[in-house]
């Protein structure tokens, strides 16, 4: 029987050894409830610290769609929608979620997963310059994905110009960061986690998909410029509040310590492009130039097949020529051994 190794996603493994091990060491702790503890304390602390914002808000939700709804929603009055790419997580991979709390996903063509700032503020302008635009869903906010979707970066300087476009017409603007710690430590980057701080009105900082049981943390760099009082309660109503609340915390806090966080997103990194080039040297190209965690190889039907049997990634798009892109995509605990069983078979197509 053939042992399939995966490479579907980045949440396939539990949690770091180190998170893990200090679950156990607290676990007969009895500490208040839904994150009203010394643990969570300590890592909001932690994280101010990495932004260099000391008065910045920071509070822990369970998973990336409940933290992107729940924003959305709080950002957003009831006659407002929010602007994102095509392939953007809240318009693909999540149930309608943003729907469901009442606000419509309003789309723009992606360029490579990512938003043009010129294209923005064309669609503010024309949109305002139709005499009825007070009878149409009204933009209220911009959301955006460090990566993206596709696993590729905006530069500081695109998503500075994002950010005047969004102060022009009074839009928030909201940076998916599931997958933020890959972002930023990609060779590719030009950009540190107090650049993102300084350049959104918010952002979370992804967990589940960088060695968390589960978990994002959300961030308002200028907590000042909104009224926060009832954003814990919409996190309650939207049902994102932990019950048990400190283990939301103290993951974060392990991620935080020492630099965890970091190094897990760099293994990851660095196991992809071991991926990468190994598809390079077979001539096999590539739907998009990815320098992060996930890889898009375009496959023929006789190399997906063959690859298949050893290995399970995802299935991404059949082409017009009768290849198909898949995914490949690495964590923080991605062996070794797994990339180098891997890069042995596609050395073999």
């Amino acid at each position: 029987m053939i042992t399939i190794i995966r490479f579907e996603t980045d949440y396939q493994e539990g949690a770091h050894p180190e998170i893990l091990a200090r679950l156990s060491l607290t676990n007969y702790e009895q500490t208040s409830g839904y994150g009203v503890d010394v643990h969570t304390e300590h890592a909001k602390e932690l994280i101010r610290g990495v932004l260099s914002r000391p008065s910045a808000e920071v509070f822990f939700m369970v998973g990336g769609t409940q933290t992107n709804a729940t924003l959305i929603k709080y950002f957003l009055s009831p006659c407002e929608g929010v602007i994102s790419v095509s392939s953007g997580h809240i318009n693909v991979h999540e149930s309608g979620a943003v729907e469901a709390t009442g606000h419509k996903v309003l789309t723009l063509p992606g360029h490579d997963g990512l938003i043009d700032p010129d294209e923005l503020r064309e669609y503010m302008r024309a949109f305002y310059s139709d005499p009825t635009y007070d009878h149409m869903v009204q933009p209220g906010m911009v959301y955006v994905s460090y990566s993206s979707e596709l696993g590729t970066l905006y530069s500081r300087s695109q998503l500075a110009d994002i950010k005047a476009v969004c102060d022009e017409y009074n839009l928030r603007l909201f940076i998916d960061g599931a997958r933020l710690g890959a972002g930023l430590v990609s060779d590719a980057s030009d950009m540190t986690i107090t650049d993102i701080a300084g350049l959104c009105d918010a952002f979370y900082i992804g967990g589940t998909k960088n060695g968390a049981l589960f978990g994002e943390a959300v961030v308002f760099p200028q907590p000042e410029k909104f009224n926060l009082k009832t954003f814990r309660t919409l996190i309650k109503q939207q049902g994102g509040l932990l019950a048990k609340g400190r283990l939301l915390g103290l993951q974060f806090e392990v991620l935080f310590e020492d630099g965890l966080y970091f190094e897990n997103a760099r293994h990851a990194n660095i196991q992809a492009m071991k991926i990468r080039a190994a598809f390079q040297e077979k001539n096999i190209p590539f739907l998009i130039e990815s320098f992060t965690n996930q890889q898009f190889p375009i496959l023929t039907n006789e190399q997906h097949k063959k690859l298949s049997q050893k290995f399970s990634y995802e299935t991404w798009q059949p082409l017009e020529d009768g290849k198909i892109a898949v995914r490949f995509c690495t964590s923080w605990a991605t062996t070794d051994e797994n990339i180098n069983q891997l890069i042995q078979e596609i050395k073999n197509l």
